[in-house]
């Protein structure tokens, strides 16, 4: 019989996912064949004219296998889903769609890796919340939450309340995103919580702020932007955002790289000239992700005939995006933006492989 896992967290954008990814290979590299299930899935993206969940489409590429929709993102619940299912629920078959995908793979693979989606409520409207489904599947959970002391211990007895509801085993806790200067002290405080509730704490996985850098495509999109030169550099990652009135300030140095300049057109020449003045001084060829120009209710459709760094800009290959948005609107909707692992992003997947390998330890999961 196949081993199992759940892999829950107590909310959206704690690392789930970034968690799995590395438990999964975790284990393919301990030489176990794994096979992975996403039961339950929210984000959607178009597969083979069909509807899969986004975190099994990412899985399926990392681990290079064929994604069936129905056996590895059984049940979407996608716009008004919820409603229809409230309505009729009579027509739909959620919970013999996750029975039929965990019996084939738990039938061809030493162990299923089951993620979870959301918080662990989530489902609950369909009768398919993260306890619901962990207890029909009779798979142990380890649960992920983001790492402090009062408020993680709190969030963690909210979230496992649920699952205790449900006689659920729990295999495990990860705490993660835990500042570097705040491991011993979290360590200390949360697992003297835990070992009073007889939950093993696996492991903490430090903050890494490069998994939080967005691509350049992603934040285009976030503002409604319009490509006018070089789309070729959309997946850049964006380290850091400067506004073109902040540039007298800002500070370059050797390391400075991911930039994305905000500025309106007719600030573009003077900003980029700054810029490039100030990386020379550094011994930086190019320190941009790419330049995004505000447009303040309008939208540009092509770059200014003045535009004197035009050569700069191709021969370093800076895409530039125009937005209808105005500075600050343009800085709202990225600084609110959650950046996610996904197909785009490999090199977080690796990244998150490697964390969790360092960081975690699986010999301590209660089976």
């Amino acid at each position: 019989m196949a081993k199992k896992l759940y892999i829950a967290a107590s909310n959206q954008h704690v690392g789930k996912t970034t968690c799995t990814l590395g438990i999964v290979e975790a284990f393919r590299e301990a030489g176990k064949r794994v096979a992975y299930c996403k039961p339950v899935g929210q984000g959607a993206v178009d597969f083979k004219n069909l509807q899969v969940d986004k975190d099994a489409l990412l899985f399926s590429t990392m681990m290079h296998f064929d994604l069936v929709a129905k056996v590895h993102s059984p049940v979407i619940l996608g716009p008004g889903a919820t409603q229809a299912y409230l309505d009729e629920p009579e027509k739909f078959t959620f919970r013999d769609d996750v029975k039929a995908a965990s019996e084939i793979l738990e039938s061809e693979y030493e162990m299923v890796v089951y993620e979870g989606t959301g918080h662990p409520g989530v489902g609950s409207v369909v009768g398919l919340s993260n306890a619901d489904v962990a207890k029909m599947l009779d798979a142990p959970v380890i649960l992920i939450v983001e790492g402090g002391v009062g408020y993680t211990i709190d969030r963690l007895n909210l979230c496992l309340s649920l699952f205790r509801e449900q006689d659920v085993r729990l295999a495990g806790v990860i705490i993660n995103k835990v500042l570097p200067e705040k491991v011993e002290k979290v360590e200390h405080y949360v697992g003297m919580k835990l070992k009073e509730w007889d939950i093993p704490l696996l492991g903490l996985i430090p903050y890494d702020k490069t998994l939080l850098y967005p691509l350049l495509d992603t934040i285009r999109s976030r503002i409604q932007g319009k490509v006018l030169a070089n789309p070729a550099g959309l997946n850049n990652l964006v380290e850091e955002v400067v506004a073109a009135s902040l540039l007298p300030k800002y500070q370059f140095n050797e390391e400075t790289q991911g930039l994305l300049l905000v500025t309106s057109s007719n600030r573009l020449n003077d900003s980029l000239g700054r810029i490039i003045e100030l990386s020379e001084r550094e011994g930086i060829s190019n320190p941009l992700a790419g330049i995004v120009l505000t447009g303040d209710g309008v939208l540009l459709d092509s770059l200014d005939e003045g535009f004197e760094y035009a050569n700069y800009v191709f021969k370093n290959n800076i895409p530039i995006i125009s937005t209808p948005l105005d500075t600050y609107g343009t800085a709202v909707q990225i600084s609110t933006m959650e950046v996610k692992i996904n197909v785009q992003t490999l090199g977080k997947a690796r990244r998150a492989v490697e964390l969790v390998r360092n960081c975690v330890d699986l010999n301590k999961i209660r089976w």
